[in-house]
């Protein structure tokens, strides 16, 4: 028995438990791409998996659903792998540790992956049921959506016939999307010179207790960047103290909102106290910057171990680091003029790495606004290049574009009102989808993107809603069992 047996539909979450079993986060797809093309194997249906690891796969119809336009289902195989501080477990080697309160499914400690799991989970319980009435299906799961949507970009549709899709890459209930922002990675490369450090003490300084998120989704939640937080901090102490830098780091992805950092650094003993009593200072500071809206930060300053002299930034370099950690953008650039309450243009410094030789900082750039995307990359590139950087762009992504006239979406729009008795949201959203470069790939397509309610994602809180899980799937099905015209 599994963990979520008793849970319904029972053979979605079947699949959804044992996606989660394998490991699957972004660059790690072989073993769940490997699995899909069993199960496709299996089950009889044409598959094709490239060498990225994409899957296509093809459903034939029903009976009485042979003339039908085919449909695509769309997701993403690959999860945003983030895990608590105390947490032993290895995400690119060990499954999940799933629970569940009845309620709502979750991982303990981790994040669960129901961007975008559930939405193979789906897929592969419509494919097995041949009690389910459907045209021909058409499945695209791609790899590596979450750094960059490198698998969309590269993937080879030439085999498909349909042209219109369903993408389950969204987790609210009841809205259907039908826009959402173009984007970008951009990565900055800063040379730094190291010296033999004088001696002192070695203290790391740590920012945590951050709610983190998606850089589209809670881009406009007001929580706090663990990068630019620690970067403000070294700002203040190098005001008032003397100390040295040996390391930094904060972040895994671009395209989540860090929600810790941390940098060691070298204090003469007579600087100890002015450090110690900035730090509390600056902790109470942030307390109540952010009370309203990440109330759990705390900066933490805690005595290292291993002592001795270290090779440490040279002043210079490391005047660098900490202003270009100042100046940097990030967060909302724009609001959007056309939409009420929709970001138009963000950035987000979702990595920072300094090693022997240099800093790298990467950021994920969202906008619904090609130029004003290629603008802000610009910006930061001006301001790498004035402290002696480079900056790398990467994973370009264009912007999904709302379409005035949508059957599919006039379709789902129609069904659900008359399924639940009211009118479902219809917007666009900051996040980036795969469908905006799956539709320069497939002329004419016309899709919304759709799915269950899914809470904090990417982030360790991340909880999947069992019965909005059941909602959508029993909407799913019925969208299936409609015929053109109906």
């Amino acid at each position: 028995m599994g963990i979520l047996s008793g849970l319904e539909p029972e053979r979605v979450f079947y699949y959804f438990e044992e996606i989660c079993k394998i490991p699957h986060g972004s660059y790690h797809e072989k073993a769940i791409s490997d699995y899909l093309v069993s199960f496709a194997r299996k089950h009889g249906f044409p598959v094709y998996q490239d060498k990225l690891y994409n899957v296509v796969m093809q459903i034939g119809a029903s009976e009485g659903y042979e003339n039908e336009e085919p449909l695509i289902l769309q997701g993403h195989m690959d999860m945003v792998c983030e895990k608590t501080a105390d947490a032993s477990i290895d995400m690119e080697r060990e499954g999940l540790c799933l629970a569940t309160d009845g309620a709502y499914v979750y991982a303990k400690d981790t994040t669960l992956g129901g961007d975008d799991g559930i939405a193979i989970a789906y897929m592969l319980a419509i494919a097995e049921n041949s009690e389910i009435a459907h045209p021909p299906l058409e499945y695209i799961i791609t790899v590596s959506e979450e750094v960059g949507m490198e698998g969309a970009n590269g993937i080879d549709l030439s085999m498909l016939k349909g042209h219109c899709m369903l993408n389950l890459d969204s987790e609210e209930e009841g809205v259907f999307l039908s826009s959402c922002a173009g984007g970008m990675s951009t990565q900055i490369t800063l040379p730094v010179k190291r010296v033999q450090s004088e001696e002192g003490i070695w203290y790391e300084i740590a920012v945590k207790g951050l709610l983190g998120g998606h850089s589209g989704c809670e881009i406009d939640k007001g929580r706090a960047n663990a990068n630019k937080i620690l970067g403000r901090i070294l700002y203040e102490l190098k005001k008032q103290t003397q100390f040295f830098i040996y390391s930094m780091e904060g972040g895994k992805k671009d395209n989540a909102i860090p929600l810790k950092a941390k940098a060691q650094i070298g204090i003469k003993q007579d600087e100890f106290e002015r450090v110690f009593e900035k730090v509390t200072e600056l902790n109470d500071v942030l307390k109540a910057e952010y009370a309203k809206s990440d109330a759990g930060i705390e900066v933490v300053l805690q005595k290292i171990e291993r002592q001795g002299k270290k090779m440490v930034l040279e002043e210079s370099s490391a005047a660098n680091v900490i202003a270009l950690l100042m100046t940097l953008p990030d967060g909302i650039q724009g609001m959007s003029m056309s939409v009420e309450g929709l970001v138009e243009t963000s950035l987000n410094l979702g990595i920072m790495k300094l090693d022997e030789d240099h800093l790298f900082l990467q950021h994920a750039i969202r906008s619904s606004v090609t130029t004003k995307k290629m603008f802000v990359a610009d910006q930061v590139e001006c301001l790498a290049a004035k402290f002696g950087g480079t900056l790398l762009r990467k994973g370009e992504y264009p912007a999904w574009e709302y379409k005035e006239e949508s059957a599919v979406r006039s379709k789902a729009v129609t069904l659900y009102e008359k399924m639940y008795g009211k009118k479902p949201v219809v917007e666009g959203i900051h996040a980036g989808l795969e469908c905006g470069l799956l539709a320069a790939k497939i002329p004419g397509l016309d899709c919304i993107a759709m799915g269950p309610d899914i809470f904090d994602i990417h982030t360790t809180s991340e909880r999947l809603n069992v019965e909005s899980t059941k909602r959508v799937y029993e909407f799913l099905i019925e969208y299936l069992k409609q015929k053109n015209g109906e």
